[in-house]
């Protein structure tokens, strides 16, 4: 992304009777300036592409989208590029305008014989399942509904190289995996959000959050987004640190941190610096706010069991993360 700001490439549209559109799939997608009309390649959808309406009532046009990325949101065709590029790797989350996304995007129903509209649902799951039988399929699979949602799974549009995904329905399309990241099965990544390297996820990893190479977000563990009145503070997690399980932050870690188990730290927790040179002195330990230490490096955040109090220790070492659990070839 450090040469342009301009993506484009050829889509297939989803188009519901309404004139909604419900999907866009780009099979590549390129950065730099648009190609003259005469220069376009040819789009390659072949017979996936019928202008006449299926079963679900849906037609699959091809279409060229034109992605300006530091502008807002244009339309549906636009938001699904945007996307398409995270997962693809061709952009890292916070890089693009996603002003309007939720605005472009229909909310849809997922499911295992693609995207319908919500509007007649019930009505055109009758005609897919009848249509089936009379295609003399045998044993026809009930429509299965995935979710009701405007984003899709990731798997279904991307396939990113080297990574491990317990549970595809937890990934949604736009999230960023790099190369050598292991998301277990209660592992959540959201679009706009994900890993900068290796890395473990067990936990959940909000729009907006990134987690740096070497680290391990816990089973349970929640990271604050921004979505949903979560603040203007995007937070991230820095190189080989460590989120326990069923902790949680609103403030960024840095380098070699660790947060322990069931431990949450906001902005506003108050937080004691754990000093030996001040307690051996007798002189009282300075207390702070969690947002005075938000970013910083090599910092233990614990629960004193003795005291209930939270505080904030060195630490000199980050974790190390099984290289074979990640060597996801």
């Amino acid at each position: 992304m450090e040469s342009s700001r301009t993506a484009w490439g050829w889509g297939l549209a989803s188009i519901s009777a309404t004139g909604d559109t419900l999907d866009v799939w780009y099979p590549k997608l390129a950065l730099g300036e648009m190609p003259e009309p005469s220069a376009r390649p040819n789009h390659e959808f072949g017979n996936l592409i019928h202008d006449d309406a299926d079963a679900r009532g849906v037609r699959r046009i091809p279409v060229f989208t034109v992605s300006r990325l530091d502008d807002p949101i244009e339309d549906a065709a636009d938001a699904y590029a945007r996307l398409h590029l995270l997962s693809m790797r061709l952009a890292q989350p916070n890089t693009l305008n996603l002003d309007g996304i939720f605005a472009a995007l229909t909310n849809v129903v997922w499911t295992n014989y693609g995207p319908f509209a919500v509007q007649d649902y019930g009505q055109r799951k009758m005609d897919v399942i009848q249509a089936a039988s009379r295609n003399g399929f045998g044993t026809v699979a009930d429509v299965n509904v995935l979710s009701i949602d405007k984003f899709p799974r990731m798997v279904d549009y991307v396939v990113p190289t080297g990574v491990r995904i317990g549970n595809a329905d937890r990934i949604r399309l736009g999230a960023y995996l790099s190369e050598g990241t292991t998301v277990m099965h209660e592992g959540f990544v959201n679009y706009n959000a994900g890993t900068l390297g290796t890395s473990m996820v067990e936990g959940r990893i909000s729009q907006g959050v990134v987690v740096g190479d070497g680290s391990d977000i816990g089973g349970g563990a929640s990271i604050m987004g921004t979505l949903s009145g979560g603040g203007k503070h995007r937070v991230s997690i820095g190189e080989h640190s460590l989120l326990g399980a069923n902790a949680g932050i609103g403030i960024s870690l840095g380098n070699h941190c660790a947060v322990e188990a069931g431990l949450y730290v906001t902005a506003g927790t108050k937080i004691t610096i754990y000093d030996k040179a001040r307690i051996a002195a007798g002189e009282p330990l300075d207390i702070v706010k969690g947002a005075e230490l938000s970013g910083k490096d090599h910092i233990l955040f614990i629960r004193n069991s003795m005291s209930g109090a939270i505080e904030a220790r060195s630490r000199s070492k980050g974790i190390e993360l099984n290289a074979q659990l990640h060597t996801n070839a």
